[in-house]
């Protein structure tokens, strides 16, 4: 189920990329209680303080909240934040208008040259 991405990655930093692919993935959902430290740092092979930096990390960064003496609990998962249809748009729109804008610079650049 948990695995370590990204050799090159410090042991905490890939802690937590796996708990935000799991959360992506649909596999650890909103209100989920992840595993103890205790139980993630054997899982991972790591010690204790690692786990706790990379709960850290996953607070800061919202995806998790943590309940003294209750655990630590998925947040938000990507598909409760999915963008709304209109911002696809916006995207898709600024998209396109960049877009254009390479296309232009690129015949610019070959007719100077």
């Amino acid at each position: 189920m948990w695995l370590m991405t990204d050799q090159f990655a410090q042991p905490y930093q890939r802690i937590v990329q796996d708990v935000l692919d799991q959360i992506r993935l649909g596999r650890l959902k909103t209100g989920d209680k992840l595993p103890s430290t205790r139980e993630l740092a054997a899982h991972y092979d790591v010690a204790p303080g690692t786990v706790q930096r990379a709960l850290s990390e996953l607070r800061s960064s919202k995806a998790i909240y943590s309940q003294q003496g209750l655990g630590s609990f998925v947040r938000q998962s990507d598909a409760d934040t999915a963008p709304a249809p209109a911002s696809i748009e916006a995207l898709a729109q600024q998209l396109a208008e960049l877009t254009s804008r390479v296309e232009m610079l690129e015949r610019q650049k070959s007719q100077q040259d």
